[in-house]
């Protein structure tokens, strides 16, 4: 069964692929969806395919449907699929789905996931050290010192950072940076998932920019690990989400 939930990074990398030609069956393996979920992306709407349209029409159907539970039938079928059959930590289950991933621990505990402590990779025992799979760390700049401005999106030049990794393809990942006020989105290819190649995508962007990179906000994976040497070689502050 395919993964039918895509993230706006996700949208922003089939945007990318799909301009440089590659098939659609390219593209699934690349992110490790089914090729019929990327067909149905890529012709979500008539014309030609863009991140940010696709991600506005998806929030806007999202929105008709009302309040309901998050956690749907089709993301508790996802959820016990990727961890009991494929293997998955909870923590990459919540990164590739967008929640955090105590949410999946309390569902569990609930009983309202047909999951137990044994389906999980060591038994759980990444829920005791409380980190994810890949490592974080906890220092940095906290988003709590990030200017209202940037909040409010009222001003332009401030980035999120993330990276997006190939899900069947092992090391393979971009960089996304996406602009908060006009949602401008540039993608990066990246090395591997490591602060080196992060680093490097960031100091090739802010070359580029110039002064319209102000701030990057990103979060704790170990990529971002780097974030003083890129601040003094820079000049750009990195704020760091919870």
């Amino acid at each position: 069964m395919g993964t039918t939930i895509l993230s706006f990074e996700d949208r922003v990398v089939i945007e990318t692929l799909h301009h440089e030609k590659h098939s659609l069956q390219y593209i699934a393996d690349y992110l490790g969806f089914s090729k019929t979920t990327i067909f149905n992306e890529v012709y979500r709407l008539a014309g030609e395919y863009h991140a940010v349209k696709a991600q506005t029409d998806h929030e806007v159907k999202l929105s008709h449907r009302g309040r309901k539970t998050i956690l749907t039938t089709n993301l508790k079928r996802l959820i016990e699929e990727k961890i009991k059959i494929q293997k998955w930590s909870i923590e990459q289950v919540a990164h590739v789905v967008r929640i955090a991933y105590k949410i999946i621990y309390n569902w569990i505990d609930q009983g309202l996931l047909d999951i137990n402590v044994t389906d999980l990779p060591n038994h759980g025992i990444r829920r005791k050290r409380a980190k994810e799979t890949r490592g974080s760390f906890s220092h940095g700049r906290s988003i709590e010192d990030r200017p209202a401005e940037i909040s409010d999106r009222n001003t332009s030049g401030h980035f999120e950072a993330d990276t997006v990794l190939s899900g069947k393809r092992k090391g393979q990942a971009v960089a996304t940076f996406v602009e908060r006020k006009s949602r401008l989105t540039i993608v990066k290819r990246l090395n591997g998932r490591d602060s080196t190649s992060m680093s490097k995508a960031i100091l090739e962007l802010a070359n580029q920019l110039g002064d319209n990179l102000k701030t990057l906000t990103v979060d704790h994976g170990k990529e971002f690990a780097n974030y003083n040497l890129i601040e003094e070689q820079t000049g750009v502050p990195l704020y760091f989400a919870h």
